[in-house]
């Protein structure tokens, strides 16, 4: 394991949150469900009212100034996006809702044009159901097969795997860059390459990773990577789909309306330039703004540093956790290729159980299947407890999390 360099001084990150000031049930919040959601800086809240204050008008529609400013820092937060995961061009970002909505897109405008019968759909045991029922309709509709690379005990997956299913004519390996179960951190850059000398795209789910830890699209060389706002500070109801220019040039847009276009005629129609042609009608400005504030924040605390302060989280997390008996954890121990997610299963104590009781002592964690029911089953659970980090989290907040723990075992105990 490599030695976890802190670099940086977290302390008063906490400071920035505003959620993060108030109490629940009478207790300091501990806020663990950064998985599911992550709270938003000042500065974030800041940029929005700023917007709608002084700025709001549609985007690129008008010649007068409101519509101008609305523009410019709409299009100046796709290039902050860009930069922030290293893109060539600014418009290889489109702007949709979620990261769900970017792999609809992908399955609508790409799959179903490039996937042919009797060809291979490739994914994961521990994908979210968002990078999973997108592929099981595309294949129900194509005819084509879906098939999986296998997960280990270790929640690691096989690369010893891959010979078996790139056997098969796979066209699109769809795959998680981090488990939002897990916390696995899968090699990436070692399973694009393998995908792309047997003839395949790859599309990353991102959400998890983000948030986390550098990223660097042409570095991992990924064909499409998707990533939700709300889960790396920004706003919800946007998110971004990357895609290599080449691809999104040939593809047809997902959705169609207003703005998508540049020429209309009463029976026919040209679609508008990347990234335009698939951001049909008024786009979340406010969304888009937000999260470009959002990426400039996580920059300028150094992704490096975020990645160094989580991992030393995970580490000690793991270490307290498994000081309580009868508690399992799930996923690799190894802080090295492990994101800040730790999912547990107390005793014979329902999740649900171990959420509610967590809560009367202010402690937000996430109980339940996590969107990931498949990975459930291979796990041989119906349900986990878990704790996800951020920068607004430390060693006391895990500390709050093994005290709330103890609890609930004494009010269960038999």
């Amino acid at each position: 394991m490599e030695s976890i360099a802190i670099t940086k001084d977290f302390g008063k990150v906490r400071d920035d949150f505003p959620v993060l000031q108030r109490t629940v049930n009478g207790k300091r919040l501990v806020y663990l469900d950064t998985a599911a959601t992550s709270q938003k800086p000042n500065i974030v809240i800041d940029s929005i009212n700023e917007y709608y204050r002084n700025h709001y008008a549609n985007v690129h529609r008008g010649l007068y100034a409101l519509s101008v400013e609305a523009t410019e820092a709409y299009e100046e937060s796709r290039t902050k996006i860009a930069n922030f995961i290293n893109a060539k061009n600014a418009d290889e970002l489109v702007f949709v809702r979620n990261a769900t909505e970017g792999i609809n897109l992908v399955a609508y405008s790409w799959a179903r044009s490039n996937i042919e019968k009797n060809d291979t759909i490739l994914a994961t045991e521990m994908e979210h159901h968002s990078n999973l029922v997108p592929w099981q309709q595309t294949a129900k509709f194509l005819g084509s097969d879906l098939d999986f690379i296998k997960i280990d005990e270790d929640g690691q997956l096989i690369l010893d795997d891959l010979e078996r299913a790139f056997s098969k004519k796979v066209k699109l390996l769809a795959i998680t860059h981090v488990s939002n179960v897990l916390g696995t951190i899968n090699p990436l850059k070692k399973i694009i390459k393998y995908a792309h000398d047997h003839g395949a795209r790859v599309l990353v789910d991102a959400a998890q990773s983000a948030p986390h830890m550098p990223l660097d699209v042409q570095d991992l060389d990924c064909d499409f990577l998707v990533i939700s706002g709300h889960k790396m500070m920004g706003p919800d109801g946007i998110g971004v789909l990357y895609g290599k220019r080449e691809l999104l040039l040939k593809m047809d847009p997902f959705l169609f309306g207003g703005d998508m276009i540049k020429e209309v005629h009463l029976r026919d129609a040209r679609w508008n330039d990347l990234p335009w042609k698939f951001e049909a009608g008024t786009p979340n400005v406010s969304g888009a703004i937000g999260l470009g504030v959002a990426s400039d924040y996580l920059r300028d605390l150094d992704m490096k540093a975020v990645r160094a302060h989580e991992r030393s989280l995970v580490e000690y997390s793991i270490n307290e956790l498994l000081g309580i008996d009868d508690i399992t954890i799930f996923g690799p121990k190894d802080s090295d290729i492990r994101c800040g997610v730790v999912s547990f299963n107390l005793d014979d104590i329902h999740p649900h159980d171990v959420a509610s009781v967590l809560d009367t002592e202010g402690i937000a964690v996430r109980a339940g299947h996590h969107c990931a029911q498949p990975l459930m089953e291979r796990l041989g659970v119906s349900a986990t407890t878990r704790a996800s980090f951020h920068v607004y989290n430390s060693r006391e907040d895990i500390d709050s999390l093994v005290e709330g723990l103890q609890k609930t075992k004494k009010m269960f105990k038999k």
